[in-house]
């Protein structure tokens, strides 16, 4: 028997990109965390919910119970979405490559302009580069993998290319 599957689920699994499985250390204490919480309080609380408004009886026209599933459905299905994230975790380790170089985990100083800014190199799913967070998918981020204190790397732009000059590497 096929489990029914609705067809926006479909699609959007077909289409999508494999995940990035980078985080760092911190963002895997927040998952770990987070999913300890879901199932010592909301899931328990949630479950105890549909019991209570299951007994009220007549499921097709019992607004709260409908509301209740729906909320301990949302609860699994963040469970199972952290237990893949932590199951396929690659740890981030901060600092340079053997060689000196920039890696994932990296926090690079980098000018451009007569203006400096740092940028900590994380995987996609940490991204945020208003707070120099930026994935090492991304333009920048890219270019800047196994690049050394002193070089300069070019990054292409709508109207042509930034050229960065890497100060300082942590």
């Amino acid at each position: 028997m096929r489990v029914p599957k609705r067809k926006g689920e479909e699609d959007k699994r077909l289409l999508a990109e494999p995940e990035d499985q980078h985080l760092t250390r911190g963002a895997i204490s927040r998952f770990t965390s987070e999913l300890e919480r879901l199932f010592k309080y909301d899931r328990a609380e949630a479950v105890s919910e549909v019991k209570r408004l299951a007994e009220m009886g007549d499921f097709s026209e019992n607004a709260g119970y409908q509301i209740a599933k729906a909320t301990l459905r949302r609860i699994n299905d963040r469970i199972t979405t952290l237990q893949e994230k932590l199951k396929h975790a690659v740890p981030i380790q901060s600092g340079t490559d053997a060689s000196g170089g920039i890696r994932i985990g990296s926090r690079v100083l980098l000018e451009a302009g007569g203006r400096e800014v740092w940028f900590e190199i994380v995987g996609s799913q940490e991204t945020s580069p208003s707070k120099g967070r930026i994935s090492h998918k991304s333009p920048l981020g890219s270019v800047l993998l196994h690049h050394k204190v002193g070089e300069t790397v070019s990054v292409p732009v709508k109207d042509g290319e930034v050229a960065y000059r890497i100060v300082r590497v942590e």
